[in-house]
């Protein structure tokens, strides 16, 4: 992958991962900063440019490795907290939070990721407890392991942490490191998943729906054990009939006895980053108000009649609404 400049915090630029990122990638320029947040957080910029040719910045993560997760996020576990090793995404998807939480759509990648790992074990100290760490939540957790190499380093400590479990959630269909490694009980490999006019309606870059299908067959064949993500589901209530046939058409292809979970999710975002949202993105606007006057009834409608339909295919023991 090709970059026009790399940022490069001045305490990371000797790590390790760091060195093994930029011998990885190719860019024309070097900068070095203090801190990310000089390049990353600044107001005046155009996350839609950015977007098209994002930079690279290579930084230290100093504190809250490890947090909690919104309230009643689970998947089966009571303990459960989300990290992110990197922020931004190098799909485009319409309805993606991120964009109205960040001001720059350049990606950062927090290249300490040993510290990541020695957070997760104090947290999983009680071994009397079963925890949940989610990974993707900021980003696609698999779409840049080619370059980040993140997977290939922290699961092999992961693995050890025997009340723990990991979550990978992703849209990719890059599973090379997934296929160089040997399956570990511990961890999900999570697909999120909408119909193909979804995908192709909102889900801008991203592979198609086949394709992902196709990964989680072959990581299955594999050993891994795969979580399916229904999240967003786009006017589900208008779409019922889309709906039905896509859950159909996803249950038909994949091993449904080793699935470790189904989850189901509205369309979500908060007021500010929605209205911010709108202003990135003008020629969606219609789209977008339509989205946000459609959703509080969404919200009330869609849980019930999406497990009508998912307890057709699934154990209802496997399914959650996030």
């Amino acid at each position: 992958m090709n970059f026009e400049t790399v940022y490069i915090e001045e305490d990371t630029k000797e790590d390790k991962n760091t060195l093994d990122i930029l011998g990885r990638i190719k860019f024309k320029n070097l900068i070095y900063c203090n801190s990310y947040s000089e390049v990353f957080n600044p107001k005046n910029q155009n996350f839609r440019i950015q977007k098209i040719k994002p930079d690279i910045i290579l930084a230290k993560k100093k504190n809250n490795f490890i947090m909690n997760t919104p309230k009643n996020f689970t998947i089966g576990f009571t303990e459960n907290y989300y990290f992110s090793h990197m922020l931004n995404c190098i799909y485009d998807c319409k309805y993606c939070f991120l964009q109205g939480m960040f001001n720059s759509a350049n990606f950062v990648i927090f290249t300490n990721y040993n510290d990541f790992i020695n957070e997760i074990i104090k947290k999983s100290s009680n071994k009397n407890k079963k925890l949940c760490f989610f990974s993707g939540y900021d980003c696609d957790s698999l779409a840049l392991e080619n370059i980040t190499n993140f997977l290939k380093v922290f699961l092999k400590s992961f693995e050890k942490i025997n009340n723990a479990y990991l979550e990978v959630r992703t849209k990719s269909t890059k599973i090379d490191v997934l296929k160089s490694i040997k399956p570990m009980k511990n961890v999900i490999i999570a697909y999120s998943l909408n119909p193909e006019i979804i995908v192709k309606g909102f889900e801008q870059k991203t592979p198609t729906l086949k394709k992902r299908i196709n990964s989680i067959n072959s990581l299955q064949k594999l050993g891994w054990q795969v979580g399916l993500r229904f999240d967003p589901l786009i006017n589900y209530s208008k779409n019922k009939q889309i709906y039905k046939k896509f859950f159909e058409l996803v249950f038909s292809k994949i091993q449904v006895e080793k699935i470790h979970s189904v989850t189901t999710g509205h369309f979500r975002m908060p007021n500010n980053f929605f209205n911010k949202l709108i202003n990135i993105r003008p020629e969606d606007s219609l789209i977008f108000n339509k989205l946000k006057n459609d959703r509080l009834l969404e919200c009330q409608t869609q849980r019930k009649e999406c497990e009508e339909e998912l307890i057709k295919f699934i154990d209802y023991k496997k399914l959650f609404a996030n």
